[in-house]
């Protein structure tokens, strides 16, 4: 049995720290996360190349893997379905996974001469992250990658929402909704990035389908899918829907929003933890949303979700790369779930 089903793009992150006068010496938008074919990505790391800049760190990667990574870490049963190459970097991908708890499926998993996805993430001195994605083979994630068994094994279904951009999923995605509907799955959606709401909101919008449990993203991505420049608003708004609605805001509050059965709306608050010097933003929102959801299905209070992801993100800024290690997570949730 498993706490929790995902499915997402498997990349490894190649990550690179610099300021932002190298930055504006590519064509890369600042925060933001530009697909990019093996061309392109081979011509930024030979832009990278010329102004001597070596990479600091490679860690796998992939919006949904990190918020899985975090919650087996922190003690959960998570399975996860992507797609990679028979390549060196995908036996990487899976085996790092592996390490961590995530349960994976390499004969589903592993496309026959495929190449696995890769991230250029850029970190400026303020923290922000700002990436170029290869999906490589993960661009072709299909029903065949899928391990439908799996998922009438599990409480929660999670969605990455970089998966509205991914046409080849489209089928699969549908039948897994149904199938989660059929056995009284939850479903959790995180937007993942600003990109997918402005360039892939018809899918996103058919990724959530008619309704899902959980939404999770941030203020930016709240205020862009329901046109609405009042985050509180928003919040509101997108219980539309889902149930639950949690929208986090950088250094402030995130704000929790609950829909009753009777179509009643609460509004919650949670203080983010503060921070004396934010490192690399890189994973914070996918370290959230898999903190916020391990405590979710474990049935704390929402109030101990939004504590327990705001301080594993609140970590997860603090250091370069987007994952703690498995002791990190275990001693965060320890003082806050055990208090």
């Amino acid at each position: 049995m498993y706490d929790v089903m995902a499915v997402g793009n498997a990349l490894v992150d190649h990550e690179y720290l610099l300021n932002d006068e190298q930055l504006t010496q590519t064509s890369l938008a600042k925060g933001s996360m530009t697909l990019a074919s093996l061309e392109e990505q081979a011509q930024l790391l030979k832009e990278f190349e010329a102004q001597q800049l070596q990479p600091s760190k490679q860690t796998g990667g992939g919006s949904a893997a990190n918020a899985m990574f975090a919650f087996a870490s922190l003690g959960g049963k998570s399975f996860y379905g992507c797609r990679v190459g028979d390549d060196q970097a995908g036996e990487f991908y899976l085996a790092d996974l592996n390490q961590a708890g995530v349960a994976t499926t390499s004969e589903k998993s592993v496309s026959a001469g495929g190449v696995t996805g890769s991230c250029v993430v850029a970190i400026t001195p303020d923290g922000e992250r700002t990436m170029q994605t290869f999906l490589g083979t993960s661009s072709d994630i299909n029903e065949g990658n899928i391990d439908f068994d799996a998922l009438t094994q599990s409480s929660w279904l999670y969605f990455e929402g970089y998966l509205a951009m991914s046409e080849s999923l489209r089928p699969a995605l549908q039948k897994l909704r149904q199938q989660a509907k059929a056995n009284n799955t939850k479903i959790a959606v995180s937007f993942a990035d600003p990109a997918v709401v402005n360039f892939a909101k018809e899918g996103l919008l058919e990724v959530l389908g008619d309704g899902v449990d959980t939404i999770f993203c941030n203020a930016e991505e709240a205020q862009l899918f329901t046109e609405t420049d009042n985050i509180t608003e928003a919040a509101q708004a997108l219980t539309q829907y889902c149930h639950l609605a949690v929208v986090t805001n950088s250094a402030d509050d995130t704000i929790i929003c609950e829909k009753a059965e009777d179509g009643s709306i609460t509004l919650l608050d949670v203080p983010t933890p503060n921070v004396d010097k934010v490192i690399d933003t890189n994973g914070a929102g996918d370290n959230y949303s898999g903190a916020f959801l391990y405590a979710l299905s474990q049935n704390h209070s929402l109030a101990q979700c939004g504590q327990l992801a705001g301080t594993v993100a609140s970590q997860v800024v603090q250091q370069f790369g987007p994952r703690l290690s498995v002791a990190q997570y275990q001693q965060l949730a320890q003082n806050i779930l055990s208090a």
